[in-house]
């Protein structure tokens, strides 16, 4: 199901102020891919920027984003709205300060509450420097028979602030899939601006002018009574985690609204068996898991959702004419879990451990 109800995407108020759009959609819908199909897509003569937020304290989507055309600023450790807005308010001004962008694309973490975001790019400031346009939700409609989706209250919100409603994953839903779907769609008064259906992440960037509209909130209250409620190991603000010299790895954990997650940093040198490393992956019971490795195959991104493994190697953009390819530039390997359960931190070390290969040394 396509709808639109714009004769076309809506015109910029005010040609100095920066456009600027959020992209949600709940853990594992595809958001990182669809951000990177857009940043592959738009204009060679304009700057992008993103800020991208994640549950987990390592961060891995800023990894995945690295080879885009586009600056890149995270903010990991829970969401970006949390402590009166302040984690996000710091990187989103330095990330205007330093790369001066034509557009801005704020990505925030699945478990996130994209209404405190909005309330921030509009408010006092940000009125003034930022034209915020549609928020754009993607939705995997396979999950909305799933309660622990279609109950979620952070899940009812980002849908419900959507301008653009988009069905991502659509080659591998079903045709019931499409139809609950397109019964979410109509089930919105007044209707969405648009509704598209897509396959890995494909958005138009016509997509991205669609004005932004006020909406009403299924559970308004919920992020006040979320609120800190994450428990982040680190400083408020931490743009670029490093390992500590001399040490070989980190671990780092975070908790809240129900779910649990751990990353561990590695020394770019460390090397990991890629099969054995593909095995242990594909074999984890976890609502979500993200990797950017170094292997004995070279640099790959795996990314599994509820068990199922998808991986493809990490490749620069094109290099100059005339210049060969260029192994990408690694600076860490680091992985990431979150589950709706408690983790079993020191069995889960040991069999990633296990994977790693003996030191040349």
């Amino acid at each position: 199901m396509i709808t639109d109800n714009l004769s076309a995407p809506g015109t910029t108020a005010g040609r100095k102020l920066i456009p600027t759009n959020i992209i949600t959609g709940f853990l594992g819908v595809g958001k990182t891919t669809a951000i990177t199909h857009l940043l592959n897509s738009k204009p060679a003569d304009e700057v992008w920027s993103v800020l991208v937020n994640e549950f987990g304290e390592i961060g891995i989507d800023g990894a995945l984003l690295k080879n885009t055309n586009a600056h890149v600023r995270e903010v990991p450790g829970g969401c970006i709205c949390c402590v009166a807005g302040l984690p996000m308010k710091i990187a989103l001004n330095m990330l205007i300060a330093k790369t001066k962008p034509d557009r801005i694309i704020i990505e925030p973490t699945g478990l996130g509450h994209p209404e405190e975001i909005i309330n921030t790019l509009t408010g006092e400031y940000y009125d003034t420097v930022l034209d915020l346009r549609a928020t754009v939700t993607l939705v995997d409609p396979r999950k909305l028979v799933e309660s622990r989706y279609a109950d979620n209250a952070n899940f009812k919100d980002q849908v419900a602030v959507a301008d653009v409603l988009v069905a991502n994953k659509i080659d591998l839903c079903s045709p019931v899939d499409r139809a609950n779907f397109d019964d979410l769609v109509a089930g919105f008064h007044p209707p969405k601006q648009a509704a598209f259906a897509v396959q890995q992440g494909q958005l138009e960037l016509s997509w991205l002018d669609y004005p932004r509209r006020k909406h009403e909130l299924n559970s308004p209250q919920h992020h006040a009574a979320q609120r800190n409620r994450l428990n982040p190991q680190r400083e408020l603000y931490n743009a670029a985690i490093q390992l500590p010299e001399g040490q070989d790895y980190l671990r780092r954990e975070n908790q809240g609204q129900g779910f649990y997650s751990c990353g561990w940093l590695f020394q770019p040198t460390i090397q990991f068996d890629f099969n054995q490393l593909f095995g242990w992956m594909t074999g984890l019971n976890m609502v979500r898991a993200k990797a950017v490795m170094n292997t004995d195959q070279g640099v790959y991104m795996f990314n599994a959702e509820n068990g199922v493994l998808s991986v493809k190697p990490l490749m620069l953009g094109e290099e100059p004419e005339g210049e060969p390819e260029r192994e990408p530039e690694l600076l860490d390997s680091r992985i990431e879990l979150i589950n709706d359960a408690a983790l079993e931190l020191d069995e889960l070390q040991a069999e990633l451990f296990g994977c790693r290969l003996a030191s040349a040394d």
